[in-house]
């Protein structure tokens, strides 16, 4: 069984051309669990893998992460075999504020008869939640507001800090087994997003070495991040992980 990190944007939201920053963990090729949802993440994610994805996890409700919804509510609702059965894992300090940014709007249909989170299977998240039986983990990330943004840990694979500051007491926890990291940063950071000199500070190098940066603001940034000896993702862009491992606690 092999898996996949795929980037399907890397870029800022002022940064259209690199794609909204979406990505999808990928079990032996196919898609397992995508990341957010933008608009130009949702086309990019469509024209690859050719359908909606079968799960989803939202970090925050910016709309450069979650402007897709209203493609994917069509998308889910107007197809039986997938309408109300798509697993749309939220944390619960987030559903309120994804409400009011994508599902408040009345009447979902113009001729009535449907909610908009009856296109979806809903599951407020907390601390951790189970998808296609493995335990995943959630953790606050430091962007913009208190409680307002999360990042996810599939264990000894991957851990995905969404937009964020540096949060290196975080990472010391939540990336403590050889997970790759793929971390929010630009060449200049700001209240809300981390800056390559951010991280250099706050991160020491062994952490460094298994980040993956996206969310930069042109491809010169990029290239300016590359040449200071790190990695970072391009639009399409796949990343091997380690197989996930099970929590201590749940081994037995």
């Amino acid at each position: 069984m092999t898996w996949t990190l795929r980037f399907q944007g890397v870029g800022s939201a002022s940064a259209p051309a690199l794609g909204a920053t979406m990505a999808t963990i990928e079990r032996d090729g196919a898609p397992w669990l995508a990341i957010d949802c933008g608009a130009e993440g949702l086309t990019a994610y469509l024209a690859h893998y050719g359908a909606p994805p079968p799960a989803l996890f939202v970090t925050h409700v910016h709309f450069d992460h979650v402007a897709g919804f209203e493609r994917l509510f069509v998308a889910n609702w107007f197809d039986p075999t997938r309408r109300g059965r798509m697993p749309l894992y939220v944390p619960v300090d987030v559903l309120p504020l994804l409400h009011r940014r994508v599902a408040s709007y009345p009447n979902a249909l113009a001729e009535g008869g449907a909610n908009f989170w009856d296109a979806f299977r809903v599951v407020p998240v907390d601390d951790a939640f189970w998808h296609d039986g493995l335990r995943l983990e959630v953790f606050e990330a430091r962007h913009h507001w208190p409680r307002t943004a999360f990042g996810l840990r599939l264990r000894g694979s991957l851990a995905w800090t969404g937009d964020t500051r540096p949060i290196p007491e975080v990472l010391a926890a939540m990336a403590d087994q050889g997970e790759l990291i793929a971390h929010d940063c630009g060449l200049h950071g700001n209240p809300s997003h981390s800056g390559i000199d951010d991280l250099e500070r706050e991160y020491a190098p062994d952490l460094l070495r298994r980040c993956v940066l996206y969310h930069y603001a042109s491809e010169a940034d990029g290239e300016a991040l590359r040449a200071r000896g790190h990695r970072v993702a391009r639009a399409g862009e796949a990343f091997t992980l380690a197989p996930p491992v099970m929590h201590p606690a749940l081994a037995s």
